[in-house]
């Protein structure tokens, strides 16, 4: 009876789990501080202009987070999405250009192009890591230098523009008020959520993730696994591209400079590790989140994107020094 009490009192000390508590809640909380900052340092920061600016800039990245989401939870990652981006879109731009630009269902050619490309990248990032056991990041650090140097070529640096209205209405139209690209990260964001939770393609992510070794030894095709998520993040890079195109109105050499950057940081402070195994895409929409309210308000604020550069680094950073410590404090446990 004794023991009992002990132990009642013991759990009623550790009722409360803080560093659980953040792991679940943490990044939805800091979102909503920084709404409240932001706000009430500028009132036109929560008005309706803004808000549809911060949700089409997040879009982009966005979509391309849910496929990195993949790749992360295998224990990969993937540099080349920036790149893989303007070379996509330059590369759909050009086909466009070639058959004359303005015609009907240009941005249908448009689109199946800059897919194919990304689709086609991912597909030799991905057997590469698989086939010839080259970590990830070396892969895609070097598809980072290939697919800018071969968008360099495509047009000899120069943009591709001229597209007609219905081209262009894939970045700047909207449908019920909502901006198509946000419509289509939506889409994006819930399909990536329904595959990875419901279905067993993602219960075969996961346990990539979790334990690879384990996984083979269970019948997984693990290289298969691995492989398919760059092919993934590939064709979501082509999509992207291809929608950043439509709302520049060109595609442009520089086009997606940094992104791998927001991409990453997006996921990773969704809450999901870099060690693999853990996360998902419903995170990495509000990091995604997180990432485009503080680069808008840190604008509204005049700081200079040389110090957004260092702020979302060391926002990496602490994500990361976060998850080590959730991870061997989960591996402490009894």
């Amino acid at each position: 009876m004794a023991n009992t009490m002990v132990t009642a009192k013991e759990a009623g000390r550790r009722g409360f789990d803080f560093v659980g508590f953040m792991e679940k809640y943490g990044v939805l909380l800091f979102l909503i501080l920084l709404i409240i900052l932001f706000s009430a340092y500028n009132p036109r920061f929560l008005s309706a202009r803004n808000i549809t600016n911060i949700l089409t800039e997040v879009s982009i990245y966005g979509i391309i987070g849910v496929g990195m989401t993949y790749v992360i939870l295998t224990g990969g990652v993937d540099l080349a999405v920036g790149s893989l981006l303007a070379f996509a879109a330059m590369g759909g731009a050009y086909v466009v250009q070639a058959l004359g630009g303005d015609f009907v269902l240009s941005w249908l050619v448009a689109l199946l192009i800059s897919c194919a490309i990304g689709t086609a990248a991912g597909y030799l990032h991905g057997k590469t890591v698989t086939k010839f056991n080259v970590p990830p990041f070396i892969v895609t650090l070097g598809g980072m230098t290939v697919w800018r140097g071969m968008t360099l070529i495509i047009n000899d640096g120069g943009p591709i523009s001229g597209f007609d209205a219905g081209y262009r209405w894939w970045g700047r139209g909207d449908i019920l008020g909502i901006p198509v690209p946000v419509l289509v990260f939506m889409i994006v964001a819930l399909a990536g959520y329904i595959v990875l939770r419901y279905t067993r393609y993602g219960r075969q992510v996961y346990a990539v993730g979790g334990n690879p070794e384990a996984a083979r030894l269970s019948g997984l095709n693990v290289n298969y696994v691995l492989a398919s998520v760059y092919v993934i993040t590939g064709f979501l890079a082509g999509l992207a591209g291809f929608l950043l195109s439509a709302r520049l109105g060109s595609a442009e050499a520089v086009a997606g400079m940094n992104y791998e950057l927001r991409v990453i940081a997006s996921v990773v402070i969704g809450g999901t590790s870099l060690f693999g195994g853990i996360g998902g895409v419903g995170g990495t929409v509000i990091g995604a989140l997180l990432i485009g309210v503080l680069i808008n308000g840190l604008v509204m604020m005049n700081v200079s994107p040389y110090y957004q550069q260092v702020i979302i680094g060391v926002i990496i950073v602490l994500a990361v020094a976060f998850d080590t410590y959730a991870k061997s404090r989960r591996g402490g446990r009894k």
